[in-house]
Formats: structure tokens, sequence, C-alpha cells
């Protein structure tokens, strides 16, 4: 195939995967837009302010996270500066609600692309959320513990507010949307240019007994390290295409997608949050070991579990658009619905 070639089919497989994901975030974005408009995050807010309790925050901080998980964590920080000067709040206290929101926020949008694959829902949004509460609630009993991070937190970045025009706010929308397909258009060329010249096998070869403990195998592993490193729009958005062609086994799929879902954007977000005093103890090291961890467990729980309870309460099978041959001999066939 030649550069030509390459190029077309490059842009053709970008193109498709946008789409897919411009299905789900384009209503989910004017949806959540209403919300706020309305004034209902607040309201929505108001079932987190006991729960904040539990992690060592004040209760005010429930609409931080809350922002976040309906919304995006920008929306979240800009939150943040506006009730953060009311409160006297330490190091410790910023890095255990920071690392809160990196794994659980942009839900409405993020879950959608993770059903769209075939990982159910509910389950999903539970992992996240309690995984979020968990994550905070060890990172807050650590840090009393050892009586770490205790000093006050200096914001080291103040965002700009949002403009309240709408036309403003359609116009960044749209922004986000077009650098979304240009960076879909890079991973691709970036994926067939690492394969073409081995680096992609030889990366998956690598981490291939830390995948296997994970329960995800090669066809899914290139995608997983995209996904942690460069965000779930994007690594999500390449596995949903991948489940689609029928080529990525559905545990595989269903263990990528958890793993992503606790942690990913490992770098850009990790940076986002520490530009508000949070510290990478918990936004970055603490976050990954937890994922690790509690993918680990769940793949066992899952295979003791069974192929009945997975098909009928964690995953539904997606349509497939093509019939490849099967990439896993032997691999469990879905009960039919």
């Amino acid at each position: 195939m030649n550069i030509r070639e390459e190029t077309t089919a490059v842009l053709k497989r970008s193109v498709r995967i946008s789409l897919e994901l411009y299905k789900i975030m384009v209503p989910i974005i004017i949806g959540v837009k209403i919300l706020q408009e309305l004034g209902l995050v607040a309201w929505l807010a108001l079932p987190l302010k006991p729960v904040m309790h539990l992690v060592g925050l004040p209760p005010e901080m429930g609409l931080v996270w809350a922002t976040a998980m309906l919304n995006n964590i920008y929306s979240g920080m800009i939150v943040f500066v506006s009730l953060a000067g009311d409160h006297a709040l330490s190091v410790a206290q910023v890095t255990v609600l920071c690392t809160m929101i990196l794994v659980a926020h942009s839900l409405p949008v993020e879950l959608q692309i993770v059903r769209k694959s075939g990982p159910r829902l509910g389950f999903q949004a539970l992992l996240r959320i309690v995984g979020a509460l968990v994550l905070g609630w060890l990172l807050a009993r650590f840090y009393a513990w050892g009586g770490w991070l205790q000093e006050p937190n200096v914001i080291l970045w103040q965002p700009k507010p949002e403009s309240a025009r709408l036309l403003d706010w359609a116009l960044g929308q749209v922004q986000n949307l077009a650098m979304i397909f240009v960076i879909i258009v890079v991973l691709n060329a970036a994926m067939r240019i690492l394969t073409a010249i081995g680096l992609t096998g030889l990366c998956v070869r690598l981490l291939a007994p830390v995948l296997r403990m994970l329960g995800i195998g090669p066809e899914a592993g290139t995608l997983t390290i995209v996904g942690m490193v460069m965000g779930l729009s994007y690594g999500g958005g390449m596995i949903m295409h991948e489940a689609h062609s029928g080529k990525v086994p559905p545990k595989d799929i269903f263990s990528s997608l958890s793993l992503m879902g606790l942690s990913h954007s490992v770098f850009e977000d990790t940076l986002l949050m520490a530009v508000l005093g949070a510290h990478s103890s918990g936004l970055l090291w603490g976050r990954v070991v937890f994922t690790l961890v509690v993918v680990a467990l769940l793949v066992r729980v899952v295979s003791w579990l069974g192929d009945e309870f997975f098909y009928r309460r964690l995953f539904k099978p997606v349509e497939v658009y093509s019939r490849p041959e099967p990439c896993c001999p032997g691999a469990a066939t879905p009960p039919k619905e």
C-alpha cells in the first residue's frame, strides 16, 4: 500500500471513529448545558454533601465533584477556584478531591462511549463513582496517618471563567470537537507507523505479563495504552470501533474499558489537577496503583462468577459490522438474549 492509500485509509478510519463519538457527545453536551443554565447541577450535588465528610472534605466541595462528574474537569476547576477562598484547605484535602475528580468526571459522555462498546452502563458508573470514593477515603486516611501534605494549599493557576454568551460556548464546543478529530487522525497515523516498524508489537510483548494479569489480550493492549495516556474519549473511541469489528474479545473490552475508566489521560489530566495544588502521590501514583489492584481483582471475580453472569449483568455484546476470523480460538460464545 502506497502513501496515498495509507493516508486515505487513516482518514476514513478517523472519520468513522469521530462520527461514532460525535453521535454520543453532541446530544449529551447540549443536555448538560441545559442543566447548567437551569441551575440544576447544584441540586444534583446535594446528596454528595454528607459523602464529603467521609473523605475529610467540606460539604461544599460536593458541588465541585458533581460539576466535574456531569460536565468536565475544567468546569470542576472553575467551581473549585470560586469556592476555595472560603475554605482553608490543605494540600492533602485538595489532592483527595482532585484524585476523585480524575477517577470520576465527564460521566455522561464517557459512560456512553463505554456502553457503545458493550460494558453495561450501570456497573461502569458504579465502578467509577464508588472507586473514586474508596480511593479518596484511602488517601485521606493515609495522609492523616502519616501527617503528610497538611500544609495550606496554594493554587498555582486560576482558569478564566467561562463566557456567559451562548455563541461563545457553542464555538468553544465546535473547536473541542474539531480537536478530537485532529487527535484521532494523529493517533491513527502514529499507530499505523508504529505497527509497521514493529514498535507496537514490542510494547505489547513487554507489557504482556501486566496486561494478562489484568485480563487484557494483545488485541486490546495497544488501545488500552492509548486510552491511559491520551484519554478515554480517544482510546475508548478506538475500542468502540474495534468492538463493532468483532476483532476484540468481549472480556478484553470489559477489562480494558474498566481500566481506562479508573485511569486515563494520566499525564495531561494529572498536570491539570496539579496546578490547583494537588500532589502527584495521589493524582498519579495512588490512582495508577489503585486501578491496577482493582482491575486485577475484578478480572478474577468476573472469571469466578462465570460467563452467564458476565453477559447478563456486566456486558451486552454489540452488533458486529463484519465477520472476521475469531481472534481467540476457544473463546466463550455469548449467550443469546
